[in-house]
């Protein structure tokens, strides 16, 4: 998103059915060096507005078909990219007429026939009041990730898997999609902790997150942070045999190479446990935190049969050693 800021000229939409004075206004704010695209009543201003966001409105109330005030209630009901400053054009002065405006949803309004300077000077106001908007927009954004990142390894962290992996649960049960779910583990994390220190153990957890992410695909997969040296990696639309391909890629890469930390080199091992669930999706009788508790008791096995592998189960399937290194 581009930010907006008040040296900037945002683009406006004019809305006039006058063509003589939208061709002159059109002429002026161009002059003054906005982009202007100029339409010839509410709707087809309703209508370009579904296709672009453009930051600033300057309507004239009287038009055919939908006037002003019908077009600024229904912008304000539209799910757009940022905020849209809305400048009524009326020859109407009278204090319910002001009223009448503001409250469809207009900022501010111009009595007919439109002061040059004056409308400069309204749409630089309107101009200040979308960088504040878009300045408060952007900090509630970076709010939201910092409340569902693990500030480690930056990775989501459990408040966000708690949060959607239940709604990627009901995504692949409504469409009939499998999904798969790894969860890893680092292996003798402890000796890590205690043998090379705390600094490197956060060496390996972030390293680990990057390397996982290169096998998975970054518009549809995700990784969280479970706890700990724990991690559990989200695979929409990814059978079984598909999630144990990508639980082994990742698992070869991080034993083929071992992890820079402070001091050297480490050599670090990761296991994996798998729960999927079948070809067409989630059944409706299993429940997110018994596929979460699948792929633990997974885990399990694998550390059981020696560490760094994976082991996998297919919901409803008997567990069974998909891959040993």
């Amino acid at each position: 998103m581009t930010p907006i800021t008040v040296d900037e000229s945002p683009a406006i939409l004019l809305a006039e059915d006058d063509p003589v004075t939208r061709m002159l206004m059109t002429r002026f704010l161009k002059n003054a060096g906005y982009e202007v695209d100029a339409v010839a009543n509410g709707c087809e201003a309703l209508d370009r507005m579904t296709k672009r966001y453009y930051p600033m409105l300057v309507t004239d109330w009287e038009m055919p078909q939908m006037d002003g005030i019908a077009l600024c209630k229904a912008v304000r009901n539209m799910q757009l990219d940022g905020y849209v400053y809305a400048l009524l054009l009326t020859a109407r002065d009278a204090k319910e007429h002001v009223i009448a405006g503001l409250e469809a949803g207009a900022d501010d309004y111009l009595v007919k026939p439109v002061h040059e300077p004056e409308l400069i000077a309204r749409l630089n106001a309107g101009r200040r009041i979308l960088a504040l908007e878009h300045s408060l927009r952007v900090a509630n954004q970076r709010n939201r990730i910092l409340s569902i990142t693990d500030a480690l390894t930056g990775a989501y962290n459990r408040r966000y898997l708690m949060e959607q992996l239940p709604r990627e649960f009901e995504r692949c049960r409504r469409y009939g999609y499998p999904l798969s779910v790894l969860m890893c583990d680092l292996d003798h994390f402890k000796l890590i902790n205690d043998e090379l220190g705390h600094a490197a153990g956060d060496d390996v957890l972030q390293q680990f997150a990057c390397r996982a992410q290169k096998f998975i695909r970054s518009n549809s997969d995700w990784i969280a942070r479970y706890g700990g040296e724990e991690f559990l990696i989200v695979l929409p639309e990814t059978s079984h045999d598909e999630a144990v391909v990508v639980a082994e890629k990742i698992r070869l890469l991080v034993a083929s190479m071992p992890f820079s930390i402070h001091g050297g080199d480490a050599a670090v091992t990761v296991s994996f446990g798998i729960a999927s669930t079948g070809p067409t999706g989630p059944d409706l009788g299993l429940k997110v935190d018994a596929m979460i508790r699948a792929a633990d008791e997974s885990l399990y096995k694998s550390k059981l049969a020696g560490r760094n592998c994976s082991t996998g189960q297919q919901m409803g399937v008997p567990l069974a050693l998909a891959a040993h290194a």
